[in-house]
């Protein structure tokens, strides 16, 4: 069966992730990536859009663009988390703690610890999973 593209599928706002995760090397233009997610036409979500950049388990790295306000709500993942602040003001709730995340900051979770993101102003960061693979006893 031939792979979807976004060209191929009205539905899809962006390129089907067999075709932006191909291939063996990857470069990044943050800023331009961040102005084509804010211009996408669609409404934010919560105050926020994303998009996932690179995915190849275990590693996951999401870029989200979000408005004054928006917000994710607390939740946990079984994996190490880094928010990256690139743009505008994060707080992090995490650990009993609220962590102030200006531009340039970063944050890092160890896996399981329930946190939640709100933006304070026009906010960017970069978030990276590493899932953490399941230990058995033998």
């Amino acid at each position: 069966m031939p792979e979807t593209t976004a060209a191929s599928q009205p539905d899809r706002l962006r390129t089907a992730p067999s075709e932006r995760f191909a291939g063996l090397a990857h470069a990044f233009d943050l800023q331009t990536a961040l102005r084509d997610l804010r211009a996408e036409d669609h409404p934010a979500r919560d105050g926020h859009r994303q998009v996932t950049i690179f995915h190849q388990l275990p590693v996951t790295h999401v870029l989200f663009a979000f408005e004054s306000g928006g917000a994710l709500s607390k939740h946990t993942t079984n994996g190490l988390v880094t928010i990256h602040s690139l743009e505008g003001r994060l707080r992090v709730q995490a650990d009993n703690q609220e962590y102030d995340l200006p531009a340039g900051q970063m944050l890092i979770l160890k896996p399981g610890v329930p946190h939640d993101v709100r933006a304070e102003e026009v906010s960017a960061m970069l978030l990276t999973v590493v899932l953490q693979q399941e230990t058995r006893d033998t």
